[in-house]
């Protein structure tokens, strides 16, 4: 299967590399990049010299039509929907990195991203790529959005407790942190190292775009509408997310009965690890890896759930995920091209 990726000039686009160049039912076709078309890949990242000699093309969609079956958009907020339909249009598999696709109510888009959105009728067709949970919609599908990073973490250690009702839905409050690839290659003055090291800080409180994305699917496992807390934090490292979510539990459950809960719910999820009682996962324990570590607590005395879930944001939260689907569209083995240790020291 050819593959052609869109924003290849990007952090999530190089991932997609590294990880497709280790697929062996993938080759890479095209790497389009408007910024740096004409250029050679490994130009702008010298580390895939001798590995990836090819040239950055302009976007055209008759051109990826004709070479390409699936195409993965590594853009920034607000440029697929405009090149992604005429992909989808000429019968590709689109997948959709950016947060495009994510919102059913174009309204939530244009107020929380602020600028105009997709086609509704696009929107509802749009298949949300949260391996994990959504697996039977996600077979088959020609157009899928692959989820934020913060929303994968929170989601991923909230589905357990929220498909069974047992926590109270108004007490949620998510606290986020993550390294600064997170916002992607873009020169911004916050993330440079002299404003970066030695220092975290929160930032889009209770304004973060991928707020109303974690809401959404909330109700859609939970059935039931609610809005959370969600406070992001930066912090002085390169790769990395960690989310640690509090929400009060409904009844008076220990936490290695809840740890065998989440065993069960994630039995057949290869790519989410349950931690055993007293231990909660670190950021570096997944660097460089598509898995997503989960650990658990709960305050006897308040009767409050502690979740910290762990991602590296690049990859399970961004190009390691979409992989991940496309594996699922396609009926393969979810694990293929996937199956890699993190790095560790």
């Amino acid at each position: 299967m050819k593959a052609g990726i869109v924003g290849a000039n990007g952090y999530s686009g190089v991932e997609l590399i590294r990880l497709l160049l280790n697929h062996p039912q993938i080759k890479i076709e095209m790497l389009v990049a408007h910024s740096t078309t004409g250029m050679e890949i490994s130009s702008i990242y010298p580390h895939l010299g001798g590995i990836v000699e090819r040239r950055l093309e302009a976007f055209d969609a008759d051109e990826l039509a004709a070479r390409t079956d699936v195409v993965f958009f590594a853009t920034p907020a607000g440029v697929s929907k405009d090149l992604l339909p005429e992909c989808l249009k000429r019968g590709l598999i689109c997948i959709d990195l950016s947060g495009d696709f994510r919102l059913k109510n174009p309204q939530d888009y244009a107020e929380w991203y602020k600028k105009n959105p997709a086609d509704a009728a696009l929107l509802g067709d749009a298949v949300y790529g949260l391996s994990e949970l959504n697996r039977e919609q996600i077979e088959g599908a020609s157009l899928l959005s692959n989820p934020g990073c913060y929303p994968t973490a929170t989601l991923l250690g909230l589905a357990p407790v929220l498909q069974h009702d047992m926590i109270d839905l108004n007490s949620i409050i998510v606290d986020g942190k993550s390294g600064v690839s997170g916002s992607g290659k873009k020169a911004v003055i916050g993330n440079l190292f002299g404003e970066v090291n030695e220092s975290v800080k929160a930032y889009k409180l209770d304004h973060h775009q991928h707020t109303p994305e974690i809401e959404q699917m909330i109700e859609e496992i939970s059935g039931q509408k609610t809005a959370i807390t969600f406070h992001p934090h930066l912090i002085p490292m390169t790769r990395g997310l960690l989310c640690t979510t509090y929400a009060n539990l409904k009844q008076g459950f220990s936490t290695r009965e809840l740890l065998e809960h989440y065993e069960k719910f994630y039995k057949k999820s290869p790519f989410v690890r349950i931690r055993p009682l007293g231990n909660w996962p670190a950021t570096k324990e997944v660097l460089g890896s598509n898995f997503c570590d989960i650990g658990l607590n709960v305050d006897g005395r308040t009767r409050r759930l502690t979740i910290v879930s762990v991602i590296d944001n690049v990859v399970k939260g961004a190009a390691g995920q979409a992989v991940q689907n496309l594996n699922i569209i396609k009926g393969w083995d979810e694990q293929t091209g996937l199956t890699f240790t993190p790095i560790y020291p």
